[in-house]
């Protein structure tokens, strides 16, 4: 009987041996297909959490966030108006037309701006820039219906106009409360940059109490980065609810980006509710001009120093008089000129105030009576 060759029997060492390449082989395709299969692995996983994300009840609540802008266009836009003034603007004569005896000849200047319908009965208010000495004042409404506008009254230091249309039963906005504002509040700018028809444009709320800025001693303006062009002045700054916050009035320069001021609503509804009563505004008067003091005039901070007094006006008839530092007026401490200026013009006619002063190493307190403004 022939016997069948057999396998010799495999040592331990090279069992191992053969192991050890089998498991470099598989480590040697893991690493070539691995960035491939970690790619792929770190994509499904991206997809699956944003998939997660889409369907998360947060962001199903959170998609009406998105239609806001379109619902606060449709509650405000058809209060805001378009406003084209004419005026007639003399020109000097040529060589020409003085021979004939003419010294000037006429031009008519046209400008845009905006405004915001208040009272269904046709009252707007808008900025006195806009409609300042036109000869004539045409309001455009939403609809395309066009009016020529009455001067209801202005009140050229505080920058406000209240026009008047004859029409009725139309959609007026609301004011909002300026005072409850913060910085950091969301707000839409609405109007007519370039005749740009009702744009709107957000922003926020950037600073309060900015004063003196845009070469205006007597304002106190809400600061915002919603972009105000050319054409917006007189239209609503609102809220999140379509309410009144203020009335766009200027950019801080030419071409300057994010840096808007707007009249608070408070200011402007008080100004507009005496203008429709009165047809005037009744405004804060000493007869003084401050400006601020040179530096180390005083170690007092802030202040106001009192560089004229007109003869026989309120301040002359207290007692006050030029190089007096103004500390505190009714109780409140001055910060400065243009808060002085701002404080007397909002002052109640009539009334009685204690203005402190510093004369010289004195420190005084003296009682005045608020004079009306004179108008123009």
């Amino acid at each position: 009987m022939t016997s069948e060759p057999t396998t010799p029997p495999r040592s331990a060492g090279a069992v191992l041996q053969t192991a050890l390449l089998a498991l470099g082989l598989v480590i040697l395709v893991a690493l070539i297909t691995a960035p491939g299969v970690m790619e792929r692995i770190q994509y499904a996983k991206v997809r699956g959490e944003l998939a997660a994300i889409r369907d998360a009840a947060a962001v199903r609540e959170l998609a009406p966030v998105g239609k806001l802008f379109t619902t606060l266009a449709r509650l405000i836009g058809p209060t805001v108006v378009n406003i084209t003034t004419t005026r007639r603007v003399l020109l000097p004569a040529d060589e020409s037309m003085a021979l004939r005896g003419s010294e000037s000849r006429g031009a008519t200047d046209t400008e845009i701006g905006s405004g915001v319908i208040v009272a269904a009965d046709g009252v707007i208010v808008t900025n006195n820039h806009v409609v300042d000495e036109a000869d004539r004042i045409e309001v455009t409404l939403a609809d395309g219906r066009r009016f020529v506008a009455n001067l209801v009254g202005a009140d050229e230091k505080r920058d406000l106009a209240v026009l008047r249309i004859d029409a009725g039963g139309l959609p007026a906005a609301t004011w909002g409360d300026s005072d409850s504002l913060e910085v950091g509040e969301m707000v839409w700018a609405i109007g007519n940059p370039y005749g740009l028809d009702r744009t709107l444009t957000y922003g926020i709320i950037s600073a309060l109490g900015r004063r003196g800025v845009v070469g205006n001693t007597f304002g106190d303006f809400l600061q915002t980065d919603a972009s105000i062009n050319p054409g917006n002045s007189g239209g609503p700054l609102v809220d999140v609810h379509g309410s009144i916050m203020g009335i766009t009035t200027a950019i801080a320069q030419p071409g300057s980006k994010g840096i808007g001021f707007a009249i608070p609503s408070n200011s402007a509804r008080r100004v507009c509710d005496e203008i429709i009563r009165d047809g005037f505004v009744e405004s804060g008067f000493l007869g003084i001009q401050p400006e601020d003091p040179p530096a180390g005039y005083s170690t007092v901070s802030g202040a106001a120093l009192v560089r004229a007094v007109i003869p026989n006006a309120p301040a002359d008839l207290g007692g006050i008089m030029p190089g007096d530092l103004v500390v505190a007026f009714d109780g409140e401490r001055v910060a400065g000129s243009t808060h002085l200026s701002l404080l007397i013009l909002n002052a109640e006619v009539g009334s009685d105030v204690t203005i402190e002063i510093l004369r010289g190493d004195r420190r005084l307190s003296l009682p005045v009576r608020v004079g009306q403004q004179p108008r123009r």
